[in-house]
């Protein structure tokens, strides 16, 4: 038991069930499976049963073939599943680390098919779905039979399998939710109208999945509230469905939010807009009211956190998903009292639920090895030792240092200013971004105990790469802003750039336009601030809406912000000039002029430049070099630290 988190580390048996930890790896899309549990999916996993997770819960796994809910989702509903179960259950049991199953059905939360035709959706009633404007087909009586025995039978197969127990998921408005959801549940029959009807499909399923279960526990995934959605269940109502379907389950596993609405969806993976752990206070309403362990899920991202929420009587288990997304090894760091070496999520959403909504298989931004455990799970130690020179110290050239170290090289990185960081210095201004700036910290204190030397205020030039004499050269120099080169001029208007403004620099006057080519964090977070400023802000989007490039729940989440600002958005339209007065832009598929008129100040958010200027002086001088990040192309701070990986393990 570790001094430090004295209830984070003790046990908790559930039936059959006997977790040696409260933290746990909740079910999540990772878009790695092929329909079953593959090696990709295995090995994902047993980084976190070695890294001390007390229990995995897997990610949905679909009990009928329309219980369809993106490429890849593990299907249940049929034996081939239970090889790749058991391979799970068997490497995360070496760790002492419990699996357990999650039994699913979206209902009416589904965008597409497997084809990519629209769906035959079905839920308890006819009632539309606004996110995924999909009209369901209201459940027959013998669907619904149908379905409580695959349910069974996919329970049963799990167990065969190994696992230790199953998770039937009821949150975020999935199909169980939308029969528990009188708004959306307009049956009239046995399953319709009272509380008692509209739970008996969840409680025919508890009743025929447990004598499969022998003894292994039977919990419900749900959501306490189902914030941001207009038709959502309320705190009090999933509480009164919590007290009556207390004798059929054994845990409860708590959640907010539902996929139903977009404002519902912002609580699936939320971003560094909420507070960390802030779904502890509705858990700990459920974990009052009933004599069941409740578990739960949203922003606890560290230790502390999860530590804090056991002792104020929230909840029994806490779920760490991203936080074991971004550190495998997060319980052993904080079991072993390794607190400081913890690299925690910054809930940027970016490669996790971002990979999920490209259909790409979920990884971290901080640490790339995440998802990619076949290829980078072991990094050998390097064949001979060499000298690494790395000019830049934002994150791409920090983990190039961290990971060329660590592999036994001689390493020293050298940043021309006084702060590490880059651009992260930038984005950790904007309003609520700060949690960003924790990429640098993170990736600086893995580069130093890896034994990385870094030295800041110097600028790596031809001279002193001839002094030094290394093997081999990382060129992590960045980008700057690109120049401002407009067919229409801009004689007589006040124009500055977006780093002007967040390093202090630009005196920004009362009515701004915003030219924002990046159609990123850049210009969602200018307009916030200079909004937040007091003044006018017109937000011009060379895109289809601002935040067009990050992950949704981020984007949507902070268009909703700057609305209630004020702030206007005019998107489809590229910068052409501006004078004294006004702004010019052409809209991109009709070609027509829009003016913004009465302008005191163009902040422009254009495509960066390369740095190209240490490439070009060592040209001839060093014989290996390797260009990584936005010297190389202009992107993002993942494909920095992912190319710095690839650099460094081949080093």
């Amino acid at each position: 038991m570790s001094a430090r988190f004295p209830l984070l580390f003790s046990p908790l048996q559930i039936g059959t069930a006997a977790i040696k930890n409260r933290i746990f790896f909740s079910g999540h899309g990772t878009r790695l499976a092929d329909g079953t549990v593959n090696d990709a999916l295995i090995a994902y996993h047993h980084a976190r049963a070695k890294g001390g997770a007390g229990l995995i819960i897997t990610e949905v796994a679909g009990v009928h073939p329309t219980a369809y809910l993106m490429g890849r989702t593990l299907k249940a509903f049929n034996d081939d599943c239970i090889p790749g179960f058991r391979r799970l259950a068997q490497t995360c049991h070496t760790y002492d680390c419990r699996v357990f199953g999650q039994l699913f059905h979206a209902g009416r939360e589904i965008a597409s098919a497997p084809d990519a035709t629209m769906p035959v959706a079905y839920s308890a009633s006819d009632s539309p779905n606004e996110r995924f404007h999909v009209v369901p087909r209201a459940m027959s009586r013998a669907f619904i039979a149908e379905l409580v025995d695959c349910y069974a039978k996919a329970a049963a197969r799990m167990i065969e399998a190994g696992l230790d127990g199953c998770e039937v998921l009821a949150s975020h408005g999935y199909l169980l939710a939308q029969f528990f959801n009188p708004r959306v549940n307009r049956r009239t029959d046995q399953y319709g109208g009272s509380l008692e009807n509209r739970l008996r499909f969840a409680v025919e399923i508890a009743q025929a999945v447990r004598p499969h279960l022998g003894g292994r526990p039977l919990g419900m995934r749900i959501s306490g509230a189902e914030n941001g959605m207009a038709d959502g269940l309320g705190a009090e109502e999933t509480l009164d469905l919590c007290a009556a379907l207390e004798p059929h389950f054994d845990y409860f596993n708590v959640t907010i939010g539902g996929s139903t609405s977009l404002g519902g969806s912002l609580h699936i993976a939320p971003s560094m807009f909420y507070e960390p752990g802030y779904v502890g206070p509705t858990a700990g309403v459920v974990r009052k009211k009933l004599n069941r362990p409740v578990f739960v899920a949203g922003r606890i991202n560290h230790p502390d956190i999860a530590e804090r929420t056991l002792a104020s009587g929230q909840a029994d288990m806490c779920a760490m998903t991203r936080g074991m997304i971004a550190d495998p090894e997060i319980a052993n760091k904080a079991r072993e009292g390794r607190v400081d070496e913890i690299r925690a999520c910054i809930a940027c959403n970016q490669a996790c639920i971002g990979h999920n909504h490209k259909g790409l298989s979920v990884s971290c931004i901080q640490f790339p090895e995440s998802g990619r455990e076949l290829q980078y799970g072991v990094i050998p130690p390097a064949a001979k030792r060499r000298k690494i020179l790395i000019a830049g110290g934002g994150p791409g050239g920090l983990k190039a240092a961290a990971v060329a170290a660590a592999r036994g090289h001689d390493v020293t990185l050298y940043e021309r200013e006084a702060r590490l960081g880059g651009q992260v210095r930038l984005a950790e201004k904007l309003p609520g971004r700060a949690e960003f700036g924790g990429i640098i910290e993170n990736l600086s204190r893995e580069a130093e105990r890896a034994g990385a030397r870094i030295v800041l205020k110097t600028t790596v030039d031809a001279a002193l790469v001839r002094r030094e004499a290394p093997d081999a050269v990382i060129i992590a120099t960045g980008a700057m802003p690109r120049a401002l080169d407009l067919e229409g001029g801009t004689e007589g208007a006040h124009v500055v750039n977006s780093w002007q403004v967040l390093t202090g620099q630009a005196n920004v006057g009362g009515s701004v336009v915003i030219a924002d080519w990046r159609c990123d964090w850049s210009g969602l977070g200018l307009a916030e601030m200079l909004a937040r400023d007091g003044r006018r802000v017109r937000l011009c989007v060379n895109g289809y809406m601002p935040g067009e490039t990050i992950q949704q729940y981020v984007r949507d989440g902070w268009w909703g912000k700057i609305q209630k600002l004020g702030v206007e958005v005019i998107p489809l339209v590229r910068l052409v000039g501006a004078d004294s007065d006004s702004v010019y832009f052409q809209h991109t598929t009709n070609g027509e002029t829009i003016v913004c008129e009465n302008t005191e100040t163009l902040v422009t958010s254009l495509a960066p430049e390369s740095d190209l200027t240490l490439e070009e002086a060592l040209e001839g001088i060093a014989a290996e070099i390797h260009i990584i990040g936005d010297c190389l192309t202009p992107r993002s701070a993942e494909e920095a630290v992912f190319d710095a990986l690839k650099v460094a393990v081949k080093l």
